[in-house]
């Protein structure tokens, strides 16, 4: 039982524990100027408190212990889960409810709970719009008296607050807490949707309008509605923030610090990977993505990526069909004299004219190669350097051009964003697709200048010159002998040996070593036949198939036997007939042993084992 002594301790509350109360709901009033846990509003007639008989003040020693300071006998209320001191009973009776949450106080406009009667009087305040608070200076008015206090710091200049690592001085309290992360690197504010986190909880508010899709500032000019309010200075132009070196004036203080940057040369970011170096953070964090591959932006329409939101925003205009940038004195002024391509930059002209001049002023010191653009040849000197910044965050994977790691990450996703109009046939990257129009347009734009043979793929070309050069091709099988000119035919050829199949069928679990092969074979379950003769309107399965039924109207025959000079339509046929030059007999009977040229004779030959009749009536 408490004596009666603590109970007229316990009338003190106004004077005791005004301050404390209000610091516990520095958090609960935050809206526009109300940020602060110092102030005291209530006077004593709007205060009402109950002095309870000794019957009625029971100490309960699991919550709390009475403690006496012998120097001056007073006597203090401990709280035993933190520990807490507090002079009063109803200050820490106050006090426990941060403990147990409770928040007996209730807002009847918006139903916003406080757990003490002062913060919801300054709570009401947002919805009566009562700034009771005013500086003498400029005029401005505050809902609390202690927003007050911070913003006469602005006309004296005083920062009494200051940061023990680097010596930065500021303004308000809360400032500082929140630079003092940026030592700590600590961002206790985490988006429950993506994971992100946040140093500045106002941060996490704007973020999580990227997934709401809110946008609460309407401009009242244009009728456009935005997710932060930067856009709403655009009309009336206003620039409050000038720059001292070069006048230039800044919407805000935040751009104004950007701006100051361009003067003083400071680039606060380094890339690690590639050493460069980069004025503001958010071209920092989209830098760091060519690295990393991340492309956290994807086109709702097509599902492309991209590193960020800007350039999702223009790629946007290639469906929409806006076009909202226009010149009032012409659209492009530079144009090609040679073929009338127009451009809005005379250096991008001067670079397209290196097309149809030739000229390649950049050259590479170590193997002497010619480029028509100073970044292709940055991109070759990875190649004798051996520099590899772009890396697969799936499989470690590296690449010289952040363009060939975009194209590899699909290999992982899946993703084949590039459509064929015609077949509707899907790739990875834009490069298959324009290689694969033209086997509908019949286009062979690589010839060779020795024989005069064209071919669709310059890669083919290059296989094919050499035949004429007599090169030996550079990949040879390590089991059989057999050379290659291409490191993926090697590859694909290896499986032979192990037998390994990694391609199956869904539909009847078929193993295949070619994804080609098994592209084929799917089309004999769905009956599909793409390719068709323009000749007698015959359809096949394959463009292989078709090519060599060609052959029976043009009377092509590209195969001959080097013994005999016989000429053959299809591979497969010259291969059989040389056997009658070399005896060979690859075909076995299994029952007695008799060779065969051909699997056909075998097939023959099997029916005297079986007594099957060759001929059926």
């Amino acid at each position: 039982m408490l004596t009666p002594a603590y109970e007229e301790n316990d009338g003190q509350l106004p004077s005791d524990n005004s301050h404390v109360v209000e610091s516990q709901d520095q958090n609960e009033d935050n809206h526009g100027d109300s940020n602060s846990t110092r102030e005291t509003e209530i006077g004593p007639k709007e205060r009402h408190y109950k002095i309870r008989s000794p019957s009625n003040s029971v100490y309960k020693p699991t919550r709390t212990g009475i403690q006496c300071n012998i120097q001056t006998g007073k006597k203090s209320y401990k709280c035993d889960s933190c520990g807490k001191e507090c002079r009063c009973k109803s200050q820490l009776n106050v006090h426990m409810r941060t403990h147990t949450g409770e928040r007996p106080y209730i807002c009847k406009t918006c139903g916003k709970r406080f757990t003490i009667i002062s913060a919801l009087k300054r709570h009401m305040r947002i919805h009566t719009d009562e700034k009771p608070y005013f500086c003498n200076t400029c005029g401005k008015h505050f809902r609390n008296s202690n927003n007050l206090s911070d913003h006469m710091r602005t006309h004296t200049g005083e920062k009494p607050y200051s940061c023990n690592t680097c010596g930065k001085h500021f303004r308000i309290w809360g400032d500082l807490k929140v630079h003092i992360r940026t030592h700590t690197g600590e961002k206790p504010y985490s988006c429950n949707t993506c994971g992100k986190n946040f140093r500045i909880h106002g941060d996490l508010k704007v973020h999580m309008r990227t997934h709401t899709g809110e946008k609460p500032y309407l401009c009242n000019t244009c009728g456009k509605r935005f997710t932060l309010s930067a856009h709403l200075g655009v009309h009336t132009d206003e620039k409050p923030y000038i720059c001292q070196i070069c006048g230039k004036g800044c919407a805000d203080s935040s751009t104004l610090k950007r701006h100051l940057r361009i003067h003083t040369g400071k680039k606060s970011f380094k890339c690690d990977i590639c050493g460069k170096d980069i004025i503001y953070k958010s071209n920092f964090d989209i830098h760091m993505r060519t690295h990393t591959g991340e492309r956290p932006y994807s086109c709702k329409i097509c599902e492309k990526r991209f590193t960020a939101l800007c350039v999702l925003k223009v790629h946007m205009r290639t469906h929409t069909g806006e076009k909202p940038y226009s010149c009032n004195t012409c659209e492009k002024p530079y144009s090609c004299k040679t073929c009338g391509k127009r451009f809005t930059v005379i250096s991008v002209l001067k670079r397209h004219m290196r097309i149809h001049t030739g000229e390649k002023p950049y050259s590479c010191n170590t193997c002497g190669r010619h480029f028509r653009i100073v970044s292709d040849l940055k991109v070759h000197m990875r190649i004798h350097t051996g520099v590899k910044p772009y890396s697969c965050i799936t499989c470690g994977k590296g690449f010289s051009r952040s363009n060939a790691l975009t194209a590899h990450l699909r290999v992982h996703t899946g993703e084949k964003p590039y459509i064929c109009k015609t077949c509707g046939k899907r790739y990875s990257d834009i490069s298959g697709l324009k290689r694969h129009l033209r086997i509908h347009t019949g286009e062979k734009p690589y010839s060779c200048n020795t024989c005069g043979k064209d071919f669709r793929d310059g890669r083919d070309l290059k296989v094919h010159m050499r035949v004429h050069t007599g090169e030996k091709p550079p990949y040879s099988c390590s089991s059989c002998g057999k050379e290659f000119r291409i490191i993926s035919d090697l590859k694909i050829h290896m499986r032979v040996h192990t037998g390994e199949k990694p391609y199956h069928c869904k539909t009847c679990g078929k193993g295949f070593s070619r994804s080609s092969a098994l592209t084929v074979h799917v089309r004999t379950h769905t009956g599909e036949k793409p390719f068709s003769c323009n000749t007698c309107g015959k359809d096949f399965r394959s463009g292989g198939d078709l090519k060599v039924h060609m052959r029976t109207h043009t009377g092509e025959k590209p195969y001959h036997c080097k013994i005999c000079r016989k000429r053959f339509s299809h591979i497969s046929a010259m291969i059989r007939h040389r056997r009658i030059h070399t005896g060979e007999k690859p075909y076995s009977c299994p029952m007695c042993g008799k060779d065969f040229r051909f699997g056909s004779n075998l097939k023959d030959h099997m029916r005297i084992h079986t007594d099957e009749e060759q001929f059926t009536c």
